[in-house]
């Protein structure tokens, strides 16, 4: 039997503005990324989340920090020195854990978000500071990134537990990093396309990137964004495929 965890990024609605769905999500998957307040969320909206997740009984959380950049959702490279990319990791951890502590919840592990995941990509300078903060901060929690690249190979480097993560709503370039949401072909919209390409992720170590290539790659654990406009349908649709093909969801 394989098994694998299966996360989505949650809690990243704002004051009135409601993005995802949350609460129907969440007990499906077993891992949440919930924003921290500076990419999207605000108090409110984290201790809902938390107080969901709790709920839950079987949902792990995770911190999802990115850059401040509300306006963008995150998804817009911020140029930060090594020093204030560690204040801001720092800060987020702290936020979203002062909240799961009030609520009795451990923080399992931490997932960057958006621009700064991607950044991360060619920038493995960039890559040991999030390791580091994350360790600094507490050395037990897992640190997630894009399987095999250089926010895996940093965690690695210092001492952290690493979980390789895998995209079943994103494309993929030859050398196994996201295709930009810039170009087209970079969201992945057919559920039976996605459910396919993670399953075979899952059971062969392998995805066909964007130019029809096959890729190594290991998948810990399966990403589909909450805020994506079929995520609840690619949730329950690879939940499933997996009862069929003797897959096990299972937290970090």
């Amino acid at each position: 039997m394989h098994k694998v965890d299966l996360n989505a990024d949650l809690g990243e609605s704002f004051g009135n503005y409601t993005i995802g769905n949350d609460d129907e999500i969440i007990p499906l998957i077993s891992s949440a990324n919930v924003a921290c307040g500076f990419h999207a969320s605000d108090p409110s909206v984290m201790i809902k989340t938390v107080e969901m997740i709790k709920k839950s009984g079987t949902t792990g959380l995770g911190a999802h920090p990115g850059f401040p950049d509300m306006m963008g959702f995150g998804r817009r490279f911020m140029d930060m020195t090594m020093e204030e990319v560690r204040a801001i990791m720092l800060y987020q951890l702290g936020a979203l854990e002062g909240i799961a502590k009030t609520y009795g919840v451990e923080l399992n592990h931490v997932k960057p978000h958006g621009a700064l995941y991607n950044a991360t990509f060619d920038d493995y300078e960039l890559s040991l500071a999030i390791a580091n903060a994350v360790k600094e901060y507490d050395p037990k929690l897992k640190l997630m990134g894009l399987s095999n690249q250089n926010l895996i190979k940093a965690g690695s480097e210092v001492g952290l537990e690493v979980r390789h993560e895998v995209f079943a709503d994103r494309a993929y370039e030859n050398d196994g990093t996201l295709v930009s949401r810039r170009k087209e072909g970079a969201m992945v919209t057919d559920t039976d396309q996605a459910v396919k390409r993670v399953v075979k992720m899952i059971k062969e170590n392998k995805v066909e990137s964007i130019d029809g290539n096959m890729i190594d790659i290991q998948a810990d654990s399966i990403c589909v964004h909450g805020d994506g406009e079929k995520a609840l349908d690619f949730i329950k649709e690879i939940r499933n495929a997996f009862e069929e093909n003797d897959i096990k969801i299972e937290t970090m």
